[in-house]
């Protein structure tokens, strides 16, 4: 049976998209823990990031990279945290936090109520600044 995320990556779910890639993608949460959260996918269906062939994670760990300097630009964080756990969804994904405190990445404190117009506003500023990068895996 497909994961929540092979069936985003499909189309069969919606999801707000920053990045896609013959590799890789990256949407936003729908539980962010900061707003700009957002999780970097591979398109294959691979439960533990262990498992992923080199070639594929540090293709996952460089679409990270781009993705989290335009999170750092948007949204001005001390940092971008960063951490992989897989534990709700068995499919990897990095997830990307503005933070200002390691507490920041409490998910605990996980906006399960978030307003799919702030998703979608923080989705369009990230998508901007990668444009601005000069990134064509641009999504949207």
């Amino acid at each position: 049976m497909a994961s929540i995320f092979t069936k985003i990556i499909d189309g069969d779910l919606p999801g707000q998209f920053v990045w896609k890639d013959e590799t890789a993608v990256a949407f936003m949460s729908i539980a962010p823990l900061k707003p700009g959260h957002t999780l970097v996918v591979p398109r294959a269906e691979v439960d533990h990031w262990i498992d992923l062939d080199l070639a594929a994670m540090q293709h996952l760990t460089s679409v990270a990279h781009a993705v989290g300097n335009a999170i750092q630009k948007c949204f001005d964080p001390i940092k971008v945290g960063t951490t992989i756990l897989g534990l709700e969804v068995p499919h990897v994904h990095i997830h990307l936090v503005p933070i200002w405190s390691p507490f920041d990445l409490d998910f605990a404190n996980a906006d399960n109520n978030a307003k799919a117009d702030d998703i979608a506003a923080a989705a369009e500023q990230i998508r901007a600044e990668l444009r601005a990068m000069g990134r064509p895996e641009v999504a949207g």
